[in-house]
């Protein structure tokens, strides 16, 4: 059975949840490799005159560790 690791990501988007979670995964694939899932703990959002302006989260990646598996 394979060792992962677990990081906590923050990730914001003016888009969207989606696009949030996709630069979380985006950014994270950079310095990490082996990357199995992103777990969403808190989301959030920031308003301005009635409209959201920015998409908030704070989520968790797993990946496997080098040599595992």
């Amino acid at each position: 059975m394979a060792t992962l690791k677990v990081i906590e990501v923050l990730a914001e988007s003016d888009k969207g949840w989606d696009d949030a979670a996709q630069k979380a995964i985006t950014t994270a694939s950079k310095s990490l490799h082996g990357i199995r899932s992103i777990w969403v703990k808190n989301l959030n959002a920031v308003v301005v005159h009635g409209k959201i302006t920015s998409w908030r989260m704070d989520c968790k990646i797993s990946f496997q560790l080098d040599g595992e598996g």
